[in-house]
């Protein structure tokens, strides 16, 4: 199951993507508009949204690189303790089980 934090990443994640896709929307409404001040903005604005994309990126790569550790951690203890794994199975099973029979 996804923890809060693990949900709150996707939705920044998520957010941060519809930034950028907004950003490069405005970049491109703009293109026809002239003046210095214009032209500063909009390198200043693609800037930043070089630096945005490479932040998404190693986002990316840090939240892969944990979600593999973890399932390798939990493969591991799996395999180290198979019997507790199975009752454990067992046990979250019959509870949601019990819980999809009541309503």
């Amino acid at each position: 199951m996804a923890t809060q934090t693990e949900i709150a990443r996707d939705r920044l994640v998520t957010d941060f993507r519809a930034v950028i896709g907004d950003t490069e929307e405005l970049l491109r409404a703009t293109a026809n508009q002239t003046g210095e001040r214009v032209t500063a903005a909009r390198e200043r604005v693609e800037e930043r949204l070089r630096e945005a994309r490479e932040q998404l990126t190693e986002l990316q790569a840090s939240v892969t690189e944990r979600a593999k550790q973890a399932a390798s951690a939990t493969d591991e203890y799996v395999h180290d303790h198979p019997w507790q794994s199975a009752g454990v199975a067992a046990a979250v099973g019959f509870l949601l089980g019990l819980l999809t029979c009541r309503r």
